[in-house]
């Protein structure tokens, strides 16, 4: 049976950071507190000519630097945002010609919330099984967006992470062995058209939407491959704070050393659609050959796609470069101040 795979992969998170206290004690908050609440101490935020289109040309960039594989070969292009810069208009297509892909390709924007970015990953997993296409990218991308004075202005934070798929396995340093899906219905989480800021259902979205799907999505996976938490080295699961992702690894049976060292969001807040993909990318810079990885990504309203993946011996020979590695990146880093980050977050009116 052919299995597409992962070619290779590209993170990238912006420079400015701002501490979570920094902001609660704009609202008067205990900034502490809601940050050991939360798991989340600070986050990354884009300078004020950046956004998710240029996230993910820098992610798509660094993916192919670590490949070395021609972007010309790439014929489906597939960019997950719920935070695209153009209401009408394809970030995709951006992305491939700033990239050098040649124009024989298929191009979409994809939005499922936060799980936009791994759908991506299953479409272009299905049409290079089909042999359709030569290379796909998948690419998660968000300047995630919080009302001021809300509970996601604390968590909702920036940046991409890109992937090549290929189905050829000499091309592959990790294989992607299953994939499936599970998705309801359940309105936790929205933003209706023309308005700026998404709204969310409060505890609503907890134990019926994020843990239902993550757990549900997780265990059906598991199931239909007959593997079970013991069989895999890491768990990676959507990670919208520090704690949930925890939490759903303990109610699934894994361990915190399963889990743990995909834990992204505690350093650079909730990218959204780049949220799972970015703390697979966390493992993959430190995964063996042969070590099995689960990942479940999860989008409000509600969804979660599942994917077993086993690193093969190719990893070694094309890892990337440390400073590559997503520990590394994020230690280029500028905090700023509440001022600062309101001007380049465009939540000051009247500019």
């Amino acid at each position: 049976m052919v299995h597409a795979g992962i070619a290779g992969y590209g993170v990238y998170v912006p420079y400015m950071r701002i501490k979570i206290p920094e902001i609660a004690k704009v609202w008067g908050k205990d900034g502490d507190k809601a940050a050991r609440g939360l798991g989340v101490y600070e986050k990354a935020l884009g300078a004020i000519d950046e956004d998710s289109a240029t996230f993910a040309v820098e992610a798509g960039r660094r993916a192919f630097e670590h490949c070395k594989l021609d972007p010309a070969r790439v014929e489906a292009v597939y960019v997950g945002s719920e935070s695209k810069p153009y209401a009408v208009k394809p970030t995709a297509s951006i992305v491939a010609e700033a990239l050098g892909s040649t124009p024989h390709l298929t191009a979409a924007d994809f939005e499922f919330a936060c799980k936009a970015g791994t759908a991506g990953i299953q479409a272009c997993m299905g049409l290079c099984i089909a042999q359709m296409i030569d290379l796909g990218l998948a690419i998660g991308s968000d300047a995630a967006q919080g009302r001021p004075n809300d509970a996601l202005e604390m968590t909702a934070g920036a940046g991409a992470a890109a992937y090549v798929i290929s189905a050829k396995k000499e091309e592959q340093i990790a294989t992607i062995e299953k994939t499936y899906s599970y998705t309801t219905d359940t309105p936790d989480f929205w933003r209706r058209s023309h308005a700026e800021f998404p709204m969310h259902a409060g505890r609503f979205t907890a134990e019926p939407a994020y843990f239902k799907h993550v757990a549900e999505c997780a265990r059906e996976i598991m199931k239909r491959t007959g593997t079970k938490p013991e069989d895999f080295d890491y768990f990676v699961p959507h990670q919208p704070n520090g704690k949930f992702p925890v939490r759903v690894a303990k109610l699934l049976g894994f361990t915190e050393a399963q889990v743990k060292p995909a834990l992204v969001t505690p350093f650079i807040g909730n990218t959204y659609s780049a949220a799972a993909m970015i703390g697979l990318s966390a493992i993959l810079d430190i995964a063996k050959p042969g070590q099995r990885i689960l990942v479940t990504s999860y989008g409000s309203g509600a969804g979660s796609d599942g994917f077993i993946i086993t690193v093969n011996d190719l990893i070694d020979q094309k890892r990337p470069a440390k400073a590559r590695h997503f520990f590394e990146l994020i230690n280029n880093k500028t905090y700023v101040d509440y001022a600062t980050y309101a001007k380049h977050r465009r939540k000051i009116k009247s500019m």
